[in-house]
This record gives C-alpha cells, structure tokens and sequence, in this order.
C-alpha cells in the first residue's frame, strides 16, 4: 500500500465522519423539536389546570356575547377578563410563532377561545382606545378568529372518534 492509498482511504473516511456527523446533528435536532413540542404541550395543559383561570372563564362565561363594557366593570370581572386575555395572547403568539402546534391548541382550547372572544371583544376594543394601545391582546384575537373560521371543518371528537379503542 502506498502513500496515495493511504492518503485517499484517509480522505473517504474523513467525508464519511463528517456524513455522519451531520446525519447525527440531524437526528438529534429532530428529537430536540420533539422535546419542545412536548414540553410546549405539557405547560399549556398545565395552564388549564391553573385554579385562576378556571374561575375566571367561569365568570366570564355568564356574562352575554359582546358584553358592554361597563356591564363587565360593573360586576368587577376586569381582572378575570385579563387573566383570560393574557392566557390566550400567550397561546395566540406560541401557535404564530409555530412554538405550539395549532392543532392540539385548537383541539385543547379552541371553542373556549372563541367563546370568551365574543364574550370580551367590546371591552379589548375600548381597553385598546383607552390605553392608546392597539396591539393589546393583538394575538387572542388572532387565535380566536383563526379558531372560529376552522370551526366547522370537522366534528367534535367525541363523534368524530367515538368507535377508538385504546
């Protein structure tokens, strides 16, 4: 065997390290989007399990679509309709940004999400005007809108899946 022969075995085994290198990269930023994903999910359950938010969709619930905003100031549910603003503007801007999947945040969420839009549409309006701030709760209202237009697509899951089997 030969200088030449050695050199060329040297350089083929250098381009197949540097493949699988980058095949290994690859792999591993699979599994790392994965992670995210799953981490992504698990927090956004966790903020359906947030004691705070329950009661206030609770409340928010009884008030009518499109409540008026000094009805809404007047029961005292400001601070229940941000704790629900806030939480869906955090959604809104992980399913803009493709952090969460839209998917599962409309299947987690998307009817309520519509729900308390219509509920508390008026008063974001006025809140927008009253703090000079156009862009508050900018991406609740996305997240509603882009939820209220899919709606209808499909059926809810307890027909659409009723004969699974675990």
């Amino acid at each position: 065997m030969t200088l030449q022969d050695i050199a060329n075995y040297a350089e083929i085994i250098g381009a197949l390290t540097v493949i699988g290198g980058v095949v290994f990269g690859l792999i591993q930023l699979n599994e790392y989007r994965k992670q995210r994903r799953d981490a992504v999910a698990a927090e956004l359950m966790r903020a359906f399990y947030n004691v705070e938010l329950a009661d206030s969709v609770t409340r928010i619930h009884t008030l009518p679509d499109h409540c008026p905003v000094s009805e809404l100031r007047k029961k005292g549910f400001e601070r229940d309709a941000l704790v629900v603003a806030t939480t869906f503007e955090t959604m809104g801007l992980l399913v803009f940004n493709r952090i969460a999947d839209y998917a599962m945040v409309e299947q987690l969420a998307g009817g309520m999400v519509v729900v308390m839009w219509r509920k508390l549409d008026r008063w974001l309006e006025a809140l927008r005007v009253e703090q000079s701030q156009p862009s508050w709760a900018e991406w609740f209202q996305w997240l509603a809108e882009q939820a209220a237009a899919r709606k209808d697509e499909g059926r809810p899951a307890y027909i659409e899946h009723r004969d699974w089997k675990p």
